[in-house]
């Protein structure tokens, strides 16, 4: 897919290891990309991490300016510098009300601007309400890390434009991805089956089963999984994946309800990999 098909002027809410993702994909397709974060050193810190990962394009061999890439890039802790972007992808944290407030002030200042929202789980359909124009919004689902994910998934609400469905799959093909379209349903297809999978395996913990080891070997060796589900669940964040198990069984029942293992860890401060101990030791 040509990168034509990709907007000119993309616009991210967010810095953080997902948005500064979503950031260095268009970047490196030779997208002007303006990045925006709630604070001077949170912006300060996303065009760090930003600039790391496209000199990581380029030690990985792309064929990409990196001065170019660079000078492509604006990085602002002010929301009125997405008035003249043509697709703004919101990726804040998993927060239904920080979301909500996001949509709102990113329609104030590009009322016109396609939206896409990066979360994860929750509905884009009630995201959509808080837009100037909820016809042209969509999920676009980048997964972590993004500049080696493969898998985009496209979340379609049934207000959104179908040439915007098709405009997305161009964008995720153009930036060397698969697009999987999923209708908005709580989870949509990977987090549910993720997490579904994750809450089980740690169930097997807490009831002595087998070790986190053992566990995550069985899924990687006798089901080609690239990574475990639970090494996979202190790479996302234990906090993270208690925040979308209880969304999920409010939405969808108790088979999701988050087992006592997860909270406890979670309420000890033992979040994965971003804190050192989660179900492993780093």
């Amino acid at each position: 897919m040509s990168i034509d098909a990709l907007p000119a002027k993309v616009g991210v809410l967010g810095g953080g290891r997902m948005g500064g993702g979503i950031a260095h994909a268009f970047l490196i397709k030779g997208c002007q990309v303006t990045v925006v974060d709630v604070s001077d050193n949170a912006a300060a810190a996303a065009r760090e991490r930003i600039e790391r990962d496209v000199a990581g394009s380029l030690k990985r061999g792309l064929d990409i300016s990196y001065d170019s890439c660079l000078d492509n890039l604006k990085v602002s802790c002010d929301m009125s510098s997405f008035h003249n972007c043509d697709l703004i992808i919101e990726a804040v944290p998993e927060d239904l009300q920080l979301k909500q407030d996001s949509f709102r002030k990113i329609s104030a200042v590009a009322p016109e601007a396609l939206l896409a929202t990066n979360t994860s789980s929750l509905s884009v359909s009630d995201l959509a309400l808080n837009a100037a124009r909820p016809e042209n919004v969509i999920g676009l689902h980048f997964f972590n890390p993004v500049p080696a994910s493969k898998l985009v998934e496209i979340i379609v609400t049934h207000n959104t434009r179908e040439e915007l469905v098709a405009e997305a799959r161009d964008w995720v093909k153009a930036l060397d991805k698969t697009p999987v379209v999923v209708k908005d349903a709580p989870g949509f297809a990977s987090s549910r089956l993720g997490v579904a999978i994750a809450l089980e395996a740690m169930r097997m913990v807490e009831e002595g089963v087998a070790s986190a080891e053992d566990i995550d070997a069985a899924m990687v060796l006798g089901y080609k999984f690239p990574i475990g589900p639970l090494a996979l669940t202190d790479i996302v964040g234990l906090d993270v994946r208690l925040g979308i198990a209880e969304y999920l069984q409010e939405t969808l029942g108790e088979r999701f309800a988050p087992p006592a293992i997860l909270r406890d860890k979670v309420e000890k401060d033992q979040l994965g990999r971003k804190t050192g101990q989660g179900f492993y030791s780093y």
